[in-house]
């Protein structure tokens, strides 16, 4: 057997025997010393606690909650290495403080209001230096800037184990805008009844304690919620705030906090077996459920920058972690976030026409958080001979949409150009109502028709922070179906010109998203700071493409184009409908002399055919109240008139 195996026995042994003594002594003694230099040669030159650190580096807990050169601990029935420290280094929370992108906005925003400088890097260093950010505070500091930040090794572990394991149960849930409520008498909270922890105390400094409040969503609330305070253009407080984000408020808005599915149900998937949570103890049973630390988001694009740019930031994640990190992203945004369907109509009046529902799975909006994030959706119709008919949706060189409207797209129900596009977003305003990117100007929202969540209620308690704003909130089919409120979803109809075309067609349709898009983007790069300069060059060399979250193909979609461009426009006078508008439910129709009718179609204000006949029909059906249109052909051409139901 190698020393090591058998040092590692003998401290397996003793072990064995010391786990009998008090766990909450922080003076148990587990080694000897000479034991205790070898464990300290062994994993880390900062393996003895400090005691004037009021958070643990993630340095500390690597020992033990790393990867096991044994083999023991952190692994699957199958083998699988399940680590937590390397699960979480190659996250966005644990490189919060050296994202190039959030320290280039910090200083865009400085650059805008410079009086405000201080405070802006206190509010968001609050959630991407946490614990850096508290150890001052909570000494008693009024201020903490990225400066102080970057001499922090504490703060510069990002959102670190005991910025989530170290938070209290005061007020979890009720605050917002990085106000955290820490337990600082030197414990950490798991999930775990009973913990084993005299090791963590002797070498870390820190007790173990069970809570349940470990894997409620409270713990995310904090910083997953932000209300900022609005300027004027001149830099002025208006006195009034605006949500920049509220992905934990969406959550309590849907059916998953109704039904108990918290945010790390899918953001630390379980494991429903037994794992070994830490090395170098050989007697240690399985702990079940196993929470997997991958903290996976939605953004692929910033995880493949700073794998790219490690070194320059400083980040020790390897390249591999990386990789795992970026494809288990992938897989919850295409597996996790929209689930699309897609219906083939019908053909008439040279075009084609079809239905698409989105149905958001998430537990929050989407897109969710930062308000840069975008989904739109692409469709292409192509038909026999390969060429492309129509195609809204489609990207430039430059990854921005063609032809997209300024200031923003509208919120659509009906698609009828290639110049229309459906882009789920968030539009800021400052306080002349024109759209901004600087998130202290932000004083009203002029669109947000990202997908709410199932279950969302406009009623809801927490309606003042997730609203639905513009097209979007008159929109019968957005988050509403068969008359019932919380579908999380949205139809669109896509009314596709047909030219005189007849033959089959392929549809395709894409939901992109984006992190980065280059509108949002341009604002902040036409400036020049070191922070941004520095984020410029890594950006534009960035693999900055969309992903593609959800797609669906109709294939062999026959239609016959032409329909209606033969025929000319009927005079309006030789035909009428009665009574319009229209309480009874049924229309009549009267024709003069010498009009022979053809057949008649009735379609609803989204231009889906409801009711058709041939001939003079003695009364037309209305299904409901709304708009609707009737559409006459005649043997001298064709006639149409809007109808009001009530």
């Amino acid at each position: 057997m190698t020393r090591q195996f058998i040092l590692f026995l003998a401290f397996a042994s003793f072990i064995a025997f010391a786990s009998f003594l008090p766990v909450n002594h922080p003076q148990a003694l587990f080694h000897s010393e000479g034991e205790r230099q070898a464990f300290k040669n062994r994993f880390s030159p900062d393996l003895l606690p400090d005691s004037t650190l009021m958070f643990p580096h993630s340095n500390a807990c690597i020992g033990c909650h790393g990867f096991d050169i044994n083999g023991f601990a952190s692994l699957t029935a199958e083998g699988q290495d399940v680590n937590v420290y390397d699960d979480w280094s190659a996250t966005m929370m644990a490189n919060s403080a050296k994202d190039p992108f959030w320290r280039a906005k910090v200083s865009h925003e400085i650059l805008i209001n410079p009086a405000h400088s201080v405070e802006l890097q206190t509010k968001c260093t609050s959630c991407h230096a946490p614990q850096g950010h508290y150890t001052a505070i909570l000494r008693g500091a009024s201020h903490y800037t990225i400066a102080e930040m970057l001499a922090d090794t504490t703060a510069m572990d990002g959102v670190s184990c005991g910025a989530c394991h170290m938070q209290s149960t005061d007020m979890l849930g009720s605050l917002h805008s990085g106000d955290l409520r820490f337990d600082t008498n030197r414990v950490v909270y798991g999930p775990y009844d009973i913990p084993f922890g005299a090791p963590m105390i002797q070498y870390v400094g820190f007790e173990p304690l069970f809570s349940e409040h470990i894997n409620d969503a409270g713990i995310c609330a904090g910083c997953h919620t932000l209300l900022t305070s609005s300027v004027d253009l001149e830099g002025n407080f208006t006195g009034e705030t605006f949500v920049e984000q509220a992905t934990y408020h969406e959550w309590l808005n849907s059916s998953y906090e109704a039904n108990e599915v918290s945010c790390q149900a899918c953001h630390i998937p379980r494991l429903e077996e037994p794992i070994v949570i830490s090395s170098n103890y050989a007697f240690l049973d399985g702990r079940e459920p196993f929470g997997l630390h991958e903290m996976v988001g939605a953004n692929t694009a910033m995880l493949k920058l700073m794998k790219e740019h490690r070194d320059t930031l400083g980040i020790t994640a390897t390249a591999a972690a990386y990789d795992e990190t970026i494809a288990k992203t992938l897989a919850m945004l295409q597996e996790q976030s929209v689930e699309p369907f897609l219906d083939f109509v019908e053909s008439s009046n040279d075009t084609a026409y079809f239905s698409l529902w989105l149905y958001n799975k998430a537990g929050h909006k989407f897109p969710s958080g930062y308000p840069s994030r975008r989904a739109f959706i692409e469709f292409l119709a192509i038909n026999e001979a390969g060429d492309t008919i129509f195609h809204s949706g489609k990207l430039d060189g430059n990854w921005e949409i063609e032809g997209l409207d300024e200031p923003f797209e509208p919120h659509y129900t009906m698609i009828r150009n290639e110049g229309e596009v459906q882009v789920f977003e968030m539009i800021p305003a400052d306080v002349n109502g024109n759209f901004t990117t600087v998130l202290e100007r932000a004083a009203q929202t002029l669109k947000d028709n990202r997908l709410p969540p199932q279950g969302f209620q406009t009623g809801h308690a927490v309606y003042d922070t997730t609203q639905i704003v513009g097209g979007a909130f008159a929109d019968a089919d957005f988050n509403w179906k068969n008359g019932l409120e919380g579908s999380g979803g949205d139809r669109l109809f896509y009314h596709i010109p047909l030219q005189g075309y007849s033959g089959n067609l392929n549809i395709q349709m894409r939901l992109h998203y984006q992190t980065m898009p280059p509108r949002w983007m341009a604002p902040m790069l036409a400036e020049s700071t070191p922070e941004i300069d520095l984020f410029k060059g890594m950006f534009e060399t960035a693999d900055r493409s969309t992903v593609v979250v959800a797609e669906k193909t109709l294939e062999d979609v026959f239609v016959m184009g032409g329909t209606s461009t033969s025929q000319p426009r009927l005079p309006a006078h030789l035909i009428s409908v009665f009574p319009n508008p229209s309480p009874e439910g049924r229309l009549q129709m009267q024709v003069e002399p010498g009009v022979r009718v053809l057949s008649v179609r009735l379609y609803d204000s989204l231009g889906r055919r409801v009711w058709s006949g041939k001939g003079l029909p003695l009364h037309i059906p209305l299904p409901g109240k709304g708009v609707f249109f009737v559409e006459v052909k005649t043997q001298r051409g064709v006639w149409t008139e809007k109808i009001i139901a009530e």
